[in-house]
């Protein structure tokens, strides 16, 4: 397959000059020799950025995008008049790179651009929604993703603490039925204690509760074969939603509660780390 090389831009808000926080919106993308110039934007599902931003009123955000669509249509319509429009014979390459670096160069506004980057695209529009999908919807961000930054951040707890020796990623039970838990604390070779970062912050609630009920299943599994440590701890992190997200979230901790396990938030770093130094 042909590769076409590409410039694109990430487009990015930052509503307080005064802290410099941003979020990625959008996505623009050029191959001028093509006479390729589009752009996907965060138009819906906007409540991450919002939600950011607390302080910021919805519909500053979205006039901004607005504001942003409607111009980028515009510069649209430029190129189209200046070769983009594969009905005229010639093409303004030079043009096209240099409006494309006007577009994008630092302003002091609420819409700002990252540096111009290349890729070779094989096909133009699906790589610009792999891009989006990457860098405003952080696809790579599954709930994988999320336990291993949950993990990473208490291994560094426990570190401090100087109590990390005492715990290993150990698979819990035998061939016919186990469960691997990343941190476990053994007396010889029998599993004392556990504990087990959970993330259940998904953006939908049947996500939280098949993935927690995945966690109560397992829990009461090993307690059946007599494999489950005398003290297991679930350090989780949830949505921040009083509705049908929080609803789920609430049913999920219940369920591993009744299993007899300790739940914790994962922001209680200070009790997290009380059950981790405390005898087994």
């Amino acid at each position: 397959m042909t590769r076409t090389p590409c410039l694109y831009s990430i487009v990015r808000f930052t509503p307080f000059v005064e802290t410099g926080e941003f979020a990625n919106v959008g996505i623009i993308m050029m191959a001028p020799e093509q006479r390729f110039f589009e752009f996907k934007l965060m138009v819906q599902r906007h409540a991450r950025v919002t939600h950011f931003f607390e302080q910021l009123e919805a519909k500053v955000f979205l006039a901004a995008m607005r504001n942003l669509q409607k111009e980028l249509n515009r510069v649209a319509g430029v190129l189209r008049r200046h070769g983009f429009d594969k009905r005229l014979k010639t093409n303004n390459v030079d043009f096209a790179k240099e409006l494309f670096a006007e577009i994008v160069r630092p302003r002091e506004t609420v819409i700002k651009f990252s540096e111009p980057r290349a890729i070779l695209a094989g096909d133009m529009e699906e790589t610009l929604t792999e891009l989006y999908r990457h860098y405003v919807e952080r696809s790579f961000v599954t709930r994988e993703y999320q336990e291993t930054v949950l993990e990473r951040g208490m291994r560094q707890w426990l570190s401090q603490a100087r109590i990390a020796d005492r715990f290993n990623l150990v698979k819990v039970g035998d061939d016919e039925y186990h469960v691997n838990f990343p941190f476990v604390e053994q007396r010889g070779d029998r599993p004392v204690k556990a504990i087990k970062p959970l993330h259940l912050a998904h953006d939908q609630p049947t996500k939280i509760i098949e993935h927690g009920g995945q966690w109560v299943l397992r829990i009461q599994q090993l307690r059946k074969r007599r494999y489950l440590p005398d003290k297991v701890l679930f350090a989780v992190q949830g949505p921040r939603d009083d509705g049908p997200k929080g609803r789920a979230y609430d049913e999920v901790v219940h369920g591993l509660q009744d299993t007899g396990v300790t739940v914790l938030p994962y922001t209680d770093k200070e009790d997290i780390l009380a059950f981790a130094a405390g005898s087994a």
